[in-house]
C-alpha cells in the first residue's frame, strides 16, 4: 500500500469510528445498559448506506468483534492515527462515566459538557494525593463557579483509555451527590479539557476521541451526513456554555448541552407561556450549588433542535435556578439532557462545532 493510500486509509477509519461504522468493543454489551438511557429504545450499531462508499470499504477491512471477544477486550480502546480515544459507560441517571487514573489511581469522571472545569469531590482528591503543587503548601489559587469559591489544586497526572493529559489544575468541590456502586463518581471532566483536545463524543458507541495530532483531524460532516444524520451548530456562550438552537409552537430559544443532566428540562414559566401544561412526578434535580427542584413532567410534540425533528415525548419541567437560564448574554428556554442525546444518537464534535443527531 502506497503512503498516500495507507494515509487516507487511517482517515477513512478515524471518520468511520467517529460516526459509529465500526462495531465498537463495547456495543455487545449495550443492550444490557441501554435502560439507563433509554428504556425504550434497543441499543444497535448504526445502519450503513447500501450504496457504494468508501466507509464499505472499511467495514470489509476492520473485523467485527465478536460477543466474547468484546468481554475479554472491553478495556481496549481503538487506535486511530491522530487520536487517542477512551470509552465510557452509563451509570444510573444517565450518568456518562469515564474510568481513568489520577496519578496512578483509578478514578471515575462524569463527562460533563456542562460544566467548564476538571473537578474533583475533596475527599476523593485527598485519597488520589491531589493538593497544592509540588513545594507549595498553598492551593494554586480560587475559581467561582455558579456563586461558589472554590480552591485550585494541581493534578499530576490524568490518563483515560490510550489518552494521556499529563498534569493540570484542578477544581476541589465538596459533594454530597457522588453516587455509589456503579454509578460513583469523583469528579468532573469539564470543557476545558475536551476543548483543549477537540474531542469527539459519540453516545451510542460510548467513546470519546481526542485529538492529539491537530494535521490528522477529521471533517465528520460529510460522513454524518451520509448516515442521515441532521448536522445542528453548535455555540460557545460568553459563559463558555455549550448551546443549540430549538423551536416549538414556532416560539425560538437556544438549549444548554449538558451530558451531566440526567433528563432534558425546560422552565416551567417557558411552557406555561406556549400553553403545554404539566404533571408533576416523584423526581427531583439536584443542581450543582445544592439546589434540588422538584421535576414535573410534559408532552412535547413538536420539539425542533436546529433542523432535526425530535419524536413527540415527554420532558422534564422545573423552575430553574437562574445561574442555568442566563449563560452571558444568552437567554437559556431549557436544558438538553443526555436522555434526549442518547435517544437521538448525538455525536458532539467540539473540532467541528457541530452537534450531529438521528
Amino acid at each position: 500500500m502506497s503512503r498516500s493510500n495507507a494515509i487516507a486509509c487511517a482517515a477513512c477509519q478515524t471518520v468511520a469510528l467517529c460516526v459509529g461504522l465500526v462495531p465498537s468493543a463495547d456495543q455487545s454489551a449495550a443492550k444490557k445498559s441501554a435502560e439507563t438511557a433509554d428504556t425504550t429504545t434497543t441499543v444497535t450499531l448504526l445502519r450503513r448506506r447500501c450504496c457504494l462508499s468508501v466507509f464499505a470499504l472499511v467495514l470489509i477491512a476492520i473485523a467485527p468483534v465478536t460477543n466474547f471477544a468484546a468481554a475479554k477486550h472491553r478495556s481496549v480502546s481503538p487506535q486511530l492515527a491522530g487520536y487517542k480515544a477512551a470509552r465510557v459507560h452509563y451509570g444510573p441517571l444517565n450518568k456518562m462515566i469515564m474510568p481513568a487514573q489520577i496519578n496512578g489511581q483509578p478514578a471515575n469522571l462524569l463527562v460533563d459538557t456542562g460544566s467548564n472545569e476538571i473537578i474533583l469531590d475533596t475527599d476523593a482528591a485527598a485519597r488520589f494525593g491531589v493538593g497544592p503543587p509540588p513545594r507549595r503548601l498553598r492551593y494554586i489559587g480560587f475559581t467561582e463557579i455558579n456563586g461558589q469559591m472554590l480552591p485550585v489544586a494541581f493534578m499530576q497526572s490524568l490518563t483515560a483509555g490510550t489518552m494521556n493529559f499529563g498534569s493540570s489544575p484542578v477544581v476541589l468541590r465538596n459533594s454530597s451527590r457522588s453516587g455509589t456502586g456503579k454509578g460513583h463518581v469523583d469528579g468532573v471532566l469539564g470543557l476545558e479539557m475536551l476543548f483543549r483536545y477537540k474531542a469527539v463524543i459519540n453516545s451510542r458507541t460510548r467513546l470519546v476521541f481526542f485529538t492529539v495530532d491537530p494535521s490528522r483531524r477529521m471533517n465528520l460532516s460529510a460522513a454524518a451526513s451520509s448516515e442521515k444524520f441532521t448536522r445542528v451548530p453548535l455555540h460557545r456562550e460568553a459563559s463558555g456554555a455549550l448551546t443549540v438552537p430549538c423551536s416549538i409552537h414556532g416560539q425560538s430559544g437556544r438549549l444548554l448541552v449538558d451530558t451531566g443532566a440526567f433528563v432534558t428540562t425546560f422552565p416551567d414559566n417557558f411552557l406555561k407561556s406556549l400553553g403545554i401544561s404539566s404533571e408533576p412526578t416523584r423526581v427531583s434535580a439536584y443542581f450543582a450549588t445544592g439546589t434540588t427542584r422538584q421535576v414535573s413532567a410534559a408532552q412535547i410534540n413538536d420539539l425542533k433542535i436546529g433542523d432535526f425533528k425530535v419524536a413527540p415525548s415527554k420532558f422534564g419541567v422545573a423552575a430553574l435556578p437562574h445561574f442555568a437560564l442566563r449563560q452571558g448574554g444568552t437567554r437559556i428556554n431549557g436544558i438538553l439532557g443526555m436522555d434526549t442525546l442518547y435517544k437521538c444518537r448525538a455525536i458532539i464534535d467540539l473540532d467541528g462545532m457541530n452537534l450531529f443527531l438521528k
